[in-house]
């Protein structure tokens, strides 16, 4: 449908040192999200603090690792979860969508952990995987499990502001992941990874209700689309899982930009951060690197909330 956009190889900018890989060593999680295969790291969700520290998960181990902008890596934190995305609130504390435990609040400075939500009308989640927050505090996050065509009962909801009122607005979905809301507010996008598509996610009745939920990019090859990132122009970063590349689409969604990496397959999540925001760092989820790219218009500030 398009002619293929430039291509460009991004720049390491971490790796995680073997001494903080669990070499030799499995969990359950690795046993089924990367069937029977070793995973001494994975890593999903950065995000950066106040400082310009890049903090990423290690969703089989329990750990937040924190970067600094010299991409020297260390533990952050530590606790007896899945850590997938994640986000700073208004206080500090990080609010972590876990697979494992639902919805996770970490408190830096304490090394303490609690779980915020983990259940919708008395059901457990299904296994949380990312997060985002809009300008007047309200939360957004999927819960993805393990659905996919074979059972699409992925679902999207919403933590409203003032309230804590957790709302549920779409179920049905096979495999949400990554969600980023447009400049204006007045639509989602939506990872739908083993529909391997975007969704775009109109919110209507300022923002009480989603109707018309339509394929906004259809990709192919892969295993899907996963994390999500967007710029001042609404340009929206794809982080295509399996396909080992991170897909720039404009706001019309034509593809502007391929960016590769030299080694593995599973570019997992975003996040724009650097100098004057213009970077976007994502991961390589099966070599434990970080990689970083300069971009053509400066990604969108990222919102805290207050729970």
């Amino acid at each position: 449908m398009f002619a293929a956009p430039p291509a460009v190889m991004a720049q390491v900018f971490c790796r995680v040192p073997d001494t903080l890989r669990r070499f030799g060593e499995t969990t359950e999680w690795a046993r089924v999200q990367l069937h029977g295969a070793a995973a001494p790291v994975f890593l999903e969700g950065p995000v950066f603090d106040a400082k310009g520290n890049l903090w990423v998960t290690d969703i089989p181990w329990g750990r937040l690792f924190r970067i600094d902008p010299e991409g020297h890596c260390e533990v952050g934190f530590e606790y007896d979860g899945q850590p997938n995305g994640m986000k700073f609130l208004a206080d500090g504390r990080l609010l972590v969508a876990d697979h494992h435990k639902g919805m996770v609040i970490c408190d830096l400075a304490s090394g303490q952990s609690e779980v915020w939500f983990d259940r919708y009308l008395l059901e457990p989640f299904l296994g949380c995987n990312d997060l985002t927050i809009a300008r007047n505090g309200d939360i957004y996050f999927t819960d993805q499990g393990q659905s996919g065509w074979q059972n699409p009962n992925g679902r999207l909801f919403r933590v409203r502001a003032g309230s804590g009122r957790l709302e549920l607005l779409l179920d049905g979905i096979p495999s949400p992941n990554g969600l980023v809301l447009n400049k204006a507010e007045t639509a989602l996008f939506l990872a739908v990874t083993r529909a391997n598509a975007v969704w775009r996610c109109p919110l209507m009745e300022d923002g009480a209700v989603v109707s018309k939920v339509g394929t906004y990019i259809q990709m192919s090859g892969g295993s899907g689309p996963d994390g999500l990132a967007i710029d001042e122009d609404d340009n929206l970063a794809v982080c295509h899982v399996g396909f080992g590349a991170v897909w720039l689409f404009s706001n019309r969604g034509e593809p502007m930009l391929r960016i590769d990496v030299p080694e593995g397959r599973y570019t997992t999540n975003a996040a724009y951060g650097g100098p004057d925001n213009r970077w976007l760092y994502f991961t390589e989820s099966s070599t434990g690197t970080i990689y970083r790219t300069e971009m053509p218009v400066p990604g969108r500030p990222i919102f805290t909330a207050s729970v």
